[in-house]
């Protein structure tokens, strides 16, 4: 056999498309399905695309974007891939998820948390979803360590998810992940059902004070004080609140407004792309075809919407301790999909009565589930990490 024979052999050998396996042929389908959803219907489009595309392109064999296994030791000699590189020592090394909470502290105004303290209840109650669905993950088999990595998805903050995920189970990032962001996208469609089936539609039509004006003093004590104390209390959650009330320090403090630009947007930006190619790279066919996988995805809806209840039924007990003045919705929002789970409050509001506007009222849960889901994920460090 002549050397030009033998290249051509060899060229022929390292085809893709020899050596495509039904379940790259599955997971590309998926990737490209994320694609649509996020172009057609712009659901969580600044997450999605970029998981969808690279979901597609680790699922080409070959194709050197992942040359190291997802968990476990690095082999020696093989050069590592743009995507090995992202997830190893971006995501897995919870760089990423970290910088994530930073910027969004600086985009987070608490402003309606701080004016209502009391709303802050809403979204510790959402988090009963976390802890029912880790229960229920068990049930079905799971280790302590992954069931507590599934139940935080249903607090719908998706570098949550992530960092605690990469603390106690690596393994099942991949499903974890992909079910934290696609749900997060469908918040508007697993919300309303949950909502309308434990309130009246007397209930919905409640209307609300006014938030009494938050002072910058206040605004700018709130972060410092947070920390601390979440710090000292349970110390396993202090990186994750800690960056969210360091961005949030810098956009309230009105002296630092070129950080606190960079943090929110230039930043954001960067930090999400590495997330969502991170994430999808973990989509491969050998990780993420499984039945666990499935079993993963069911038990999302099933926090999610025990989270929605958790809130909704807190909110209804408020309601009568207030004589009517509090509309149980806004427990939904507890849910830390910020702002996407206000929004929906605020859309099934305006259904009933045009004229009530409730979405303030509805951000102070939301905001607070933001720091409830990072105190669960800490609590659950402490125990089991």
């Amino acid at each position: 056999m002549t050397g030009l024979e033998q290249a051509v052999i060899e060229f022929f050998r390292g085809m893709g498309l020899v050596n495509l396996t039904p379940g790259n042929i599955i997971m590309i389908i998926v990737g490209l399905t994320l694609v649509y959803l996020a172009v057609k219907y712009e659901m969580e489009p600044l997450l999605l695309l970029p998981i969808g595309i690279s979901a597609v392109l680790v699922n080409i064999p070959n194709s050197h974007l992942v040359n190291w296994p997802m968990v476990g030791p690095i082999p020696q000699g093989v050069s590592p891939g743009l995507f090995d590189l992202i997830y190893r020592y971006l995501i897995s090394t919870e760089i990423v998820p970290l910088l994530i909470f930073f910027g969004l502290g600086a985009m987070t105004d608490f402003g309606p948390m701080i004016a209502d303290p009391k709303t802050a209840l809403l979204g510790a109650a959402a988090q009963i979803g976390v802890f029912i669905a880790m229960l229920t993950a068990v049930l079905l088999g799971f280790t302590l360590p992954q069931a507590a990595s599934i139940g935080i998805i249903g607090g719908a903050d998706g570098p949550t998810t992530i960092y605690l995920t990469t603390k106690l189970a690596p393994e099942i990032l991949p499903a974890t992940a992909v079910s934290a962001y696609s749900y997060m996208s469908l918040v508007p469609l697993i919300q309303p059902p949950v909502i309308k089936a434990l309130t009246s539609r007397e209930e919905r039509k409640i209307r609300m004070e006014q938030l009494r004006p938050v002072s910058k003093r206040e605004k700018i004590l709130f972060p410092i004080a947070a920390m601390i104390i979440i710090g000292l209390l349970v110390p396993s959650a202090a990186p994750l609140v800690g960056m969210l009330m360091i961005g949030n320090l810098f956009r309230e403090s009105g002296v630092v407004e070129r950080l606190s630009k960079a943090a929110r947007e230039e930043l954001m930006n960067i930090v999400t792309i590495f997330l969502g190619l991170g994430v999808g790279s973990t989509m491969r066919a050998d990780y993420f075809l499984k039945l666990q996988t499935l079993e993963i995805l069911a038990l999302g809806v099933v926090a999610f919407a025990t989270a929605t209840a958790g809130g909704v039924l807190l909110g209804k007990v408020m309601m009568k301790l207030s004589g009517g003045k509090i509309n149980p919705m806004i427990g939904a929002a507890g849910v830390s999909a910020v702002p996407m789970s206000a929004r929906v409050v605020q859309k099934m509001a305006s259904d009933e009565d045009p004229g009530n506007f409730i979405l303030m009222h509805a951000m102070g849960p939301n905001v607070a589930g933001v720091i409830g889901t990072a105190v669960a994920a800490g609590v659950l460090l402490s125990a089991l990490g």
